[in-house]
């Protein structure tokens, strides 16, 4: 394997796995999810057909250079939806600004001009292109057709486009990077932006070299020599773009895997709130196969992946509901049940703020058996979580301790006679 194929390689693994990482988003998000998506995928199939492999699964269908026109087309329509995605981003900002309407003019223009695009590089491709001609007269497509006038219109009309979309693209990103606040979206933007400057730069002396050799023919050496420094410009544009989009999106991965973590930690806790206390969850817990011994694999298998949301928002629901539930046993339970719940916790060798985790979890563990006692004033009972991020990491100290509790807890502080939370109240 040539460094040139190593390098089409590692560039079709790049966008390939950006474009499978993004299909949950493009099924669930918004229009922008769907046309980086879009993007992606359109682009990785192009470069596909510039190997020996995906050229040669067109090829059986016997009409020459016919891997060349697909691959332009499919760059075609990964330029205008990446633009579509670029102008979604930014239209939040001031629409009398003047990138975002030149933004929105190129986008607009693009999609409008792009099924033409395609309609007239097929028409040349066609109609204008001696397609006798195979890679024994050139292993080049523009070497092939060199001072043919089609190939003249047919470069020039996808280069132009290509050159117009990466200015944009380029512009928009390099203006966002300076303002990103986060180094990893600072430095994806500024890769991006700089990927998309050699892209047109690419675009720019390709167009001149067509233009040169419709004047008057080239040597075999100088095409060559053109082939190979336009390739690079390529191959580097796309490494950065192709880079620069990872190191944002692998912030958002971490992020993702993360919360699923979080889910999953807080899972037990929630499930055993949401069955006791019917209509507090959105979604009430699964209960296949009741009494198999896969149950609890199909169930938590089913709350925790299925239901179409993403896991951050699953995470703010689970937070929401597990605080929910507590708000509705705390007017049940006996208003000194987590003054007996914290000396239990300090006796086990509990201290600080373990303690108020490990009572928290017991005093969950009490109530639940107290549902049935008439309902009265909240029982007051400290609890930390200040914001998001602390209340989640409270809760799976809770969730953690709660799943550790023996099943006795329950018993031990209930002994004492219970005192209903409406005529106790502890501050």
């Amino acid at each position: 394997m040539s460094v040139a194929d190593a390098i089409v390689s590692l560039i079709i693994a790049l966008l390939l796995l950006q474009a499978v990482i993004r299909i949950p988003a493009a099924l669930l998000g918004r229009r922008r999810a769907r046309s980086l998506w879009g993007a992606f995928a359109a682009f990785s199939l192009s470069w596909c057909l510039r190997t020996d492999a995906g050229r040669a699964v067109i090829d059986v269908l016997g009409v020459n250079d016919l891997p060349t026109l697909l691959k332009h087309v499919l760059g075609i329509t990964g330029i205008c939806v990446l633009l579509t995605y670029v102008t979604d981003v930014y239209s939040s900002e001031d629409a009398t600004a003047l990138h975002i309407r030149i933004t929105s003019v190129v986008r607009r223009a693009a999609a409008r001009t792009s099924l033409a695009t395609i309609l007239c590089l097929a028409g040349v491709f066609f109609f204008a292109l001696d397609r006798s001609k195979t890679a024994a007269d050139s292993p080049y497509f523009m070497g092939r057709h060199a001072g043919e006038p089609g190939l003249a219109v047919y470069m020039g009309l996808f280069y132009l486009y290509t050159a117009a979309a990466a200015a944009v693209c380029g512009y928009q990103w390099g203006r966002a990077a300076r303002h990103a606040h986060r180094w990893a979206l600072r430095i994806g933007l500024a890769l991006m932006a700089s990927g998309m400057a050699l892209v047109a730069v690419y675009a720019v002396v390709r167009i001149s070299y067509v233009v040169v050799t419709t004047i008057r023919p080239v040597s075999l050496a100088t095409s060559i020599e053109q082939e190979n420094f336009t390739d690079g410009l390529l191959y580097a544009g796309f490494l950065l773009w192709a880079l620069g989009s990872i190191t944002p999106a692998t912030r958002a991965l971490i992020g993702r895997i993360q919360s699923t973590k979080d889910v999953f930690g807080l899972y037990p806790l929630w499930r055993d709130l949401a069955v006791a206390l019917d209509g507090i969850a959105l979604y009430a817990p699964s209960n296949m196969l009741d009494g198999h011994r896969a149950a609890a694999f199909f169930n938590t298998a089913r709350d925790v992946i299925s239901q179409f949301v993403t896991p951050q928002v699953r995470l703010g629901r689970y937070v929401t509901e597990i605080r929910d539930s507590i708000q509705q046993l705390r007017r049940r339970a006996p208003a000194d049940l987590f003054v007996r719940a914290r000396q239990l916790a300090e006796s086990q060798g509990h201290t600080g703020a373990d303690a108020d985790a490990v009572a928290e979890a017991y005093w969950i563990k009490a109530a639940l058996t107290t549902l049935n006692h008439p309902a009265g004033a909240p029982t007051a009972f400290e609890t930390e979580g200040s914001d998001f991020a602390t209340e989640v990491s409270w809760l799976l100290r809770v969730a953690d301790a709660y799943r550790r509790a023996s099943p006795d807890t329950a018993t031990k502080l209930l002994v004492p006679t219970t005192t209903p939370a409406s005529h106790l109240t502890r501050n």
